[in-house]
């Protein structure tokens, strides 16, 4: 179409929405390199991780809630599937955990193995948690590990020269097929 035609895409919710072509395309990269949806502060109205919870889960890409901890689809993933499992309490040091909530952060990690092993079937996971803005933490003042599913030859030539990585799945059909997965785990009794 051209821009004389009056129509426009519709650039949807999130990154990655299905636009009518058949393109290699990450917009998601460049909001996060300019860093747009980044928090101002680190006070707790500022940070996403809190402002989510109040959100729909599909809308706020949270595909599960337990009692402490939630799991949320990365809104810039490394691969389809990256979780970030997240204590409901804006902390941001692993050390000001309760036990409870150190518990509750640990066996959540378990469980999105678990998912996203009957989702996707990854060959291996990256976990972690960077403490801090000089490790590498987007969102530093609210702690959040990072589950991300890895498969045998997910990372090609992209990354190395055009640094930038091509996911083969949007984010909402991502959240379809792990909050599905998710639901029929709980369902099952394993959680």
């Amino acid at each position: 179409m051209t821009e004389d035609s009056g129509a426009h895409e519709d650039p949807g919710p999130h990154p990655g929405t299905p636009d009518g072509f058949e393109r290699l395309w990450t917009p998601h990269r460049m909001v996060y390199i300019k860093g747009e949806n980044k928090p101002a502060s680190a006070e707790v109205q500022e940070c996403p991780f809190c402002a989510v919870q109040s959100s729909e889960d599909r809308a706020g890409l949270i595909v599960h809630r337990g009692d402490l901890a939630f799991a949320v689809l990365n809104l810039y993933p490394y691969s389809p599937g990256h979780l970030l499992i997240c204590p409901y309490r804006h902390v941001a040091d692993l050390t000001e955990l309760d036990h409870n909530e150190l518990l509750a952060l640990g066996a959540l990690t378990q469980d999105a193995m678990r998912v996203l092993r009957a989702a996707s079937a990854p060959h291996g996971f990256n976990l972690g948690i960077n403490q801090g803005a000089v490790a590498g933490a987007g969102i530093a003042a609210h702690l959040h590990q990072h589950v991300v599913p890895r498969w045998s030859g997910d990372a090609n030539f992209l990354p190395v020269v055009g640094q930038t990585k091509a996911l083969p799945q949007l984010l909402d059909q991502t959240w379809e097929i792990v909050r599905g997965c998710w639901d029929s785990y709980v369902a099952s009794g394993k959680s």
